[in-house]
């Protein structure tokens, strides 16, 4: 039987193009970097580059860009098995302006419509996505058909499983429990009716039944819960049926609660951001890290907090996730230094 992944994500994937010029207007942007991009896809290879074997299940277009993302995926060591062309549509391409510290407006080319919401139910393996430690899921799968029903059939699976674990009185040891993160990702631009979408918090609170994990920040709780307060978000989370509540606050840190009434209140790390785009994503690979070595939660809550830093302070995304060792130095060091944010090359990434 072939041995489990540590972390399945699904969902968005495409390329990003990074201008090179910070503070710079993108119509006035010459030179841009090119790089593996989509929030799930990014999860995965912040996992890998802190040793986990992680899969992502996506589509492409049958174009260049498509080749090159599976080619970025396998240098990144992530299985790309699942990740498969769809003639009609091409891969998506996304701009971003870089102004430090907080304003990195997005522009996302996923038309007519993105590839990688054309995941059909029938395509998933079903075994591979229910033995999986961690299955990691966004909101922005559920906001059209056929991925909706993809991501809710993956979903279904997973609970199946657990539930036939439980009635068999199975109790697994802590390292194989598996676990169901909801990344709330609202991004509003893909749903009908945007930021006034009627179907999104339907569609947020049936997925929710199926997870153990809810992460998002404040808009994105909002979406999923009514609440912005952040206490109330989380226990509005756990009453929709996880086990553990991840409210992400950006300057305010972030706080995580557990059904079992552990709770985490983290300040974040110090740093000097460039591009705060990808911090959400390293944060998420080092939470399946941190929730797949049994760590509690105070300390996971740190360890994302300073990959996601990390990330925060070097231009590009996938490519900027850091390496456990820069991990454990900025914490040792209490803040991402100049020469943390240069990476290990010595050059920012």
């Amino acid at each position: 039987m072939p041995e489990p992944y540590d972390v399945i994500t699904m969902g968005r994937i495409g390329v990003d193009l990074y201008p090179l010029d910070i503070g710079v207007p993108l119509a006035r942007v010459e030179t841009f970097g090119k790089f593996l991009g989509g929030s799930p896809t990014n999860v995965a290879v912040a996992a890998a580059r802190l040793g986990r074997r992680t899969a992502v299940i996506t589509r492409t277009g049958r174009d260049a860009f498509g080749e090159y993302l599976h080619q970025e995926l396998r240098g990144f060591g992530v299985d790309d098995r699942w990740v498969t062309e769809v003639e009609e549509y091409p891969t998506p391409v996304t701009f971003c302006e870089i102004f430090p510290p907080d304003d990195f407006p997005l522009h996302f080319y996923r038309q007519p419509k993105a590839p990688d919401l054309e995941i059909h139910p029938p395509e998933l393996d079903l075994d591979a996505v229910r033995d999986a430690r961690i299955f990691w899921m966004t909101g922005t799968g559920l906001s059209a058909e056929p991925s909706r029903a993809a991501t809710l059939a993956a979903l279904q699976a997973r609970s199946a499983s657990a539930r036939s674990a439980s009635a068999r009185s199975e109790s697994p040891a802590p390292e194989f429990r598996t676990t169901t993160v909801f990344d709330l990702d609202w991004r509003p631009m893909f749903w009908d009716g945007g930021d006034h979408s009627s179907v999104a918090p339907a569609r947020y609170r049936e997925a929710l039944a199926h997870a153990t994990v809810a992460v998002g920040n404040i808009d994105e709780c909002e979406i999923a819960t009514g609440e912005r307060e952040p206490h109330a978000a989380a226990r509005a989370l756990l009453a929709a049926g996880v086990e553990l509540a991840v409210v992400k606050q950006g300057p305010k840190g972030v706080l995580a609660v557990h059904r079992d009434g552990s709770t985490a209140d983290v300040e974040p790390l110090p740093v000097e951001v460039v591009n705060g785009l990808g911090a959400g994503d390293a944060f998420g690979g080092a939470l399946c890290h941190g929730l797949l070595a049994g760590w509690d939660i105070a300390r996971i809550m740190r360890y994302a907090n300073a990959a996601g830093a990390i990330v925060a302070s070097r231009i590009a995304c996938s490519s900027a996730m850091p390496f456990p060792d820069e991990v454990e130095r900025a914490l040792a060091e209490g803040a991402v230094t100049e020469a943390i944010a240069a990476g290990p090359s010595g050059a920012a990434s």
